[in-house]
């Protein structure tokens, strides 16, 4: 399609009107009856580079991300980078902030490494919305491209970044990108001693999930870090660590799981109990239920793992329920 015909539509569809976007929108939608699918990308495309609307920059992005054209990543770069956007409009700049955040995820979904360099721009400027740099550090992760690596952990380790969130969604992205070299910064923050009460609780729990994507079966400097987790205020950190461990292969993971069983938190207990039976099968649940050292809880949850994944579950765990009932 050449630009002529492509501004013709633009006015068919009141586009230069940003009054009613609704309106927009639906003759937009309408154009799908009459155009095949390379052609609404190239609408796509040419619409969002004029469009002064956010509602209409919205359903725009959210169409080309159907489609993740290849075509389509400039127009979506232009949308992040905030070009052709102007507006002192409080309300309309919350909506671009929103629509910014989606184009990251969008750009991310096209998997193209040439973005890298200007989500990067985003996630450095400490100026910039911090949605748009949550998104950002998602999308770098995504792409999984290895120049990313170094800028994530240098946001991971950076103590005077304002929104903690950041640094969690960088210690995603670096689980995400699996690369070694996040290994000893991402320890680093789990053998930090924190006050339990403040943010700093979520970014171990992103980290301890990194640490676990790497698989580092043969470090023992990350092992040391899961396990000395067990004892943390958090119980969410622990049931987080508790999975790093079950996934590490560990010669002694089994052995460290298992003293979970004894934890204070219910919860806990229960996903210490769940993570032994992936590791090593039926054996434990039998354990758990004929020993009087456990508790109830988890002598009801070995049940319960019992009647959803092994074969003789109807009869068995009918049998244990009303013993444990009485």
């Amino acid at each position: 399609m050449d630009e002529k015909e492509l501004e013709n539509l633009a006015e068919q569809c009141n586009l230069y009107d940003s009054s009613d976007s609704v309106s927009v929108i639906q003759h937009i939608s309408a154009l799908e009856e009459n155009y095949d699918t390379p052609s609404m990308i190239a609408i796509y495309n040419y619409f969002l580079g004029i469009t002064k609307s956010p509602d209409v920059v919205m359903f725009l992005i959210k169409s080309l991300d159907r489609y993740r054209d290849p075509s389509s990543l400039n127009a979506l770069l232009d949308v992040l980078l905030l070009r052709n956007i102007e507006t002192t409009d409080n309300s309309e700049k919350e909506k671009y902030i929103n629509a910014r955040a989606l184009c990251a995820k969008a750009i991310a979904n096209m998997k193209d490494t040439s973005a890298v360099t200007p989500l990067l721009y985003c996630l450095n400027n400490k100026d910039e919305n911090y949605k748009v740099r949550l998104a950002c550090a998602d999308a770098l992760g995504k792409i999984g491209d290895k120049y990313a690596v170094a800028p994530l952990i240098d946001v991971v380790q950076d103590e005077g970044e304002k929104s903690v969130y950041l640094r969690e969604s960088a210690a995603s992205a670096l689980g995400m990108l699996g690369d070694l070299r996040a290994v000893d910064p991402l320890v680093s923050i789990l053998e930090t001693k924190k006050g339990i009460l403040d943010k700093f609780t979520f970014l171990k729990e992103r980290v301890i999930e990194a640490l676990g994507k790497l698989r580092l079966n043969d470090n023992e400097r990350v092992f040391h870090a899961l396990k000395n987790s067990l004892a943390d205020e958090s119980a969410q950190i622990r049931i987080n660590a508790i999975e790093a461990i079950m996934d590490s292969d560990h010669p002694d993971a089994y052995d460290v799981i298992y003293e979970c069983l004894k934890d204070s938190d219910d919860e806990v207990k229960k996903n210490a109990l769940i993570a032994l039976y992936n590791m090593r099968g039926r054996k434990i649940l039998d354990e758990v239920i004929a020993s009087p050292d456990f508790p109830d809880v988890l002598k009801f949850e070995a049940v319960s793992i019992i009647e959803e994944y092994e074969e003789d579950s109807d009869s068995l765990s009918q049998a244990i329920r009303e013993e444990l009932d009485d």
